[in-house]
C-alpha cells in the first residue's frame, strides 16, 4: 500500500485494493459523487447502497458503518482532513460474505489514502493559484494593451509588485521548459518585474521590467542568461516606454524578437524609427479625424451591440493581431467578423485590401497618439478641408522617411531580388501565392526572401504585429514622389479622400 501510495498517489492505490479484495473500491463525498474516478463504475444497487453508508456516517459522526444488503456488504469510513475541511470517504462493496480481513485492510488503507487525498488537493490548490494568478496578470496585459491603465492599475494591486511607471517589454520565445525556467529567473533577479504568459501566442513570454532600474546601483536590469537559454530562445527588447504606450512596447519588442531569430546573439533591442504619424505631424491629425468620423460618431442601436470606442479597440487589435485578435480580445470568430463588416460599411473600406488596412492603421495610430493639430495646415486645399492621404505621403519629410524604411534592403551587396519581392509582396496585398505568381518563383523562395527582409529591415512582416503597414505607407510615399503612383480601385480611393 504505501508503495502504491508513492508511485501513484489515490488512483493507483484505490486500484490495488480493488485488486487485492474483489470489491468495487472508491472515494466519494457527502452527496455520494466520486471524489476521483473509480477503478470500476458503480451499479445502482452498489451506489444507493453507499449513499446511504456515506448518510449514516455523516449524521451520526461513526468512524466506520458496515451495511448489508440482499447480496452485497458496503462499508464507509472517513478519511482524516486538515480542519474545516471535509474530507471525503472510503466506500468498498463487496459480495456477501465479506472476504476475510477486509476491514483490517480498509482500516489500514484508509491512513494512506487520507495523506495522499491531502497531497493532492494541495497540489490541486496550488495549481489553481498559479493558474489564477496568470489569468489576472494576462488581463493586466490585456488592459494596458487597450489603454485602459487605470483599470489594470486597480487590478493589479491585488498582486505584487506594482506595475512600474515606465518599463521595458522582453518577447522571449522558446519552447515551454525554457520559458518557465526564464520566468523563475525573471522572478528570482528582478525586482519589480512582471512575468506574463502572452495572450496571443503560446510559445511566447512577455515581460514587463522597470525601465529605471539601470540608474540605481546594483539593481539588475535582466537575468544573466545561462547558455541553454541563449541556444533555445530568442528575446526581443523594446525602447522604454510609458505604461500608457505598452501595445507600442509590445510592437516594438515582437518585431526586435524578429531581428533576434536572426541574429548570431539571438537577443535584438528595437532598432527606433520615428513614427509616421509623428513625422507628419498636425496635418495627420486633421485627416484622422475625418477619416475616422463615421465610426467615431456611430451609436449603437441596441444596449449589447458594440459602440464606437469597442469597434475601434476590435479593429486596432485586427491590424496587430489578425485572426489573433480573437484570442488577444476573447471573442467568437463571428463576433470578430461581424464588428468588421460593421467598420467596413461605416467607413467605406474593404479591409481585404491591403491599402485599406494601412490607412486605417495609420488613422488609429494618430488618435491613439493625442497629437494636436495646427491652426492652419499648409497641405489642406483652397476650401479648408483637411489634406488627403496622398497629399501626407508627397510631403518631403515624409517622403525622406519612406527611402529610410527602404534603405535596408536597397543597400549594396544586397540581392536585386529581395527589394523586387518585398515591392511586388506589398502592391499585391501581401500575398504570398499572387506574389511568387507575378515573379514566376515558388511560394516558398516569397517567404525566404520576406525572411531575408525582415532579417535586414529588422521588422516582423509574416507574423503580426507586422510592420507591413508601414511598409505600404512607404512604399506609396516612394511611388508618388516618382510619380509612378498605380492607380486605385474605388474602395482605396477612399484612403486617400478627405
Amino acid at each position: 500500500m504505501q508503495r502504491a501510495a508513492r508511485t501513484g498517489g489515490s488512483a493507483l492505490l484505490l486500484r490495488w485494493l480493488a485488486g487485492r479484495t474483489g470489491a468495487a473500491v472508491l472515494l466519494a463525498n457527502r452527496s455520494g459523487a466520486p471524489a476521483s474516478a473509480p477503478p470500476q463504475p458503480l451499479g445502482r444497487a452498489e451506489h444507493d447502497l453507499v449513499l446511504h453508508g456515506i448518510r449514516e456516517a455523516s449524521a451520526r459522526g461513526l468512524r466506520s458503518v458496515t451495511l448489508d444488503g440482499e447480496d452485497l456488504t458496503c462499508v464507509v469510513l472517513p478519511l482524516d482532513g486538515p480542519p474545516g475541511v471535509r474530507a471525503p470517504f472510503l466506500a468498498a462493496v463487496a459480495p456477501r460474505p465479506v472476504p476475510p480481513g477486509l476491514l483490517l485492510l480498509l482500516a489500514d488503507a484508509a491512513s494512506g489514502l487520507s495523506l495522499c487525498w491531502q497531497l493532492e488537493r494541495t497540489r490541486q490548490q496550488q495549481r489553481r493559484i498559479r493558474d489564477a494568478d496568470a489569468r489576472i496578470r494576462e488581463a493586466v496585459v490585456h488592459l494596458l494593451m487597450n489603454g485602459q491603465v487605470t483599470t489594470a492599475r486597480l487590478v493589479a494591486g491585488a498582486l505584487r509588485p506594482a506595475l512600474p511607471d515606465v518599463m521595458r517589454l522582453y518577447v522571449i520565445e522558446g519552447p515551454h521548459t525554457t520559458r518557465r525556467a526564464v520566468a523563475d529567473m525573471w522572478a528570482k533577479a528582478v525586482d519589480g518585474a512582471w512575468v506574463v504568459p502572452c495572450p496571443v501566442y503560446a510559445s511566447h513570454l512577455v515581460v514587463l521590467a522597470p525601465a529605471d532600474r539601470a540608474t540605481h546601483v546594483g539593481m539588475a536590469v535582466e537575468p544573466v542568461w545561462p547558455p541553454s537559454v541563449a541556444e533555445n530562445c530568442c528575446i526581443g527588447v523594446s525602447d522604454p516606454v510609458p505604461l500608457r504606450d505598452t501595445a507600442i512596447g509590445y510592437a516594438q519588442a515582437f518585431h526586435a524578437l524578429a531581428a533576434a531569430r536572426h541574429s548570431a546573439e539571438r537577443r535584438a533591442s528595437f532598432a527606433g524609427h520615428p513614427d509616421l504619424a509623428l513625422i507628419i505631424g498636425p496635418a495627420a491629425q486633421a485627416w484622422a479625424a475625418v477619416f475616422l468620423a463615421p465610426l467615431s460618431a456611430y451609436r449603437a442601436r441596441r444596449p449589447q451591440d458594440p459602440d464606437s470606442a469597442e469597434l475601434l479597440a476590435t479593429t486596432a487589435s485586427w491590424l496587430s493581431f489578425s485572426s489573433k485578435a480573437t484570442t488577444h480580445l476573447k471573442i467568437h470568430r463571428n463576433t470578430l467578423a461581424a464588428r468588421l463588416t460593421l467598420v467596413q460599411r461605416l467607413l467605406g473600406l474593404d479591409l481585404e485590401r491591403l491599402p485599406d488596412q494601412a490607412a486605417l492603421a495609420l488613422a488609429l495610430r494618430v488618435i491613439g497618439a493625442g497629437i494636436p493639430a495646427g491652426p492652419e495646415d499648409r497641405t489642406s486645399d483652397a476650401g479648408g478641408r483637411a489634406p488627403s492621404l496622398d497629399g501626407l505621403l508627397a510631403l518631403p519629410h515624409v517622403v525622406m522617411w519612406a527611402q529610410r524604411q527602404f534603405r535596408p534592403v536597397r543597400a549594396p551587396g544586397v540581392p536585386v531580388s529581395i527589394a523586387r519581392t518585398l515591392t511586388t509582396w506589398l502592391r499585391l496585398d501581401g500575398r504570398i501565392v499572387p506574389t511568387a505568381a507575378a515573379l514566376s518563383v515558388s511560394a516558398s523562395a516569397v517567404r525566404k526572401r520576406l525572411e531575408r527582409s525582415e532579417a535586414l529591415l529588422q521588422r516582423s512582416l509574416l507574423r503580426s504585429p507586422s510592420a507591413v503597414h508601414d511598409q505600404w505607407l512607404a512604399q506609396r510615399a516612394l511611388d508618388l514622389a516618382e510619380g509612378s503612383a498605380a492607380p486605385r480601385t474605388a474602395s482605396s480611393a477612399a484612403t486617400a479622400g478627405t
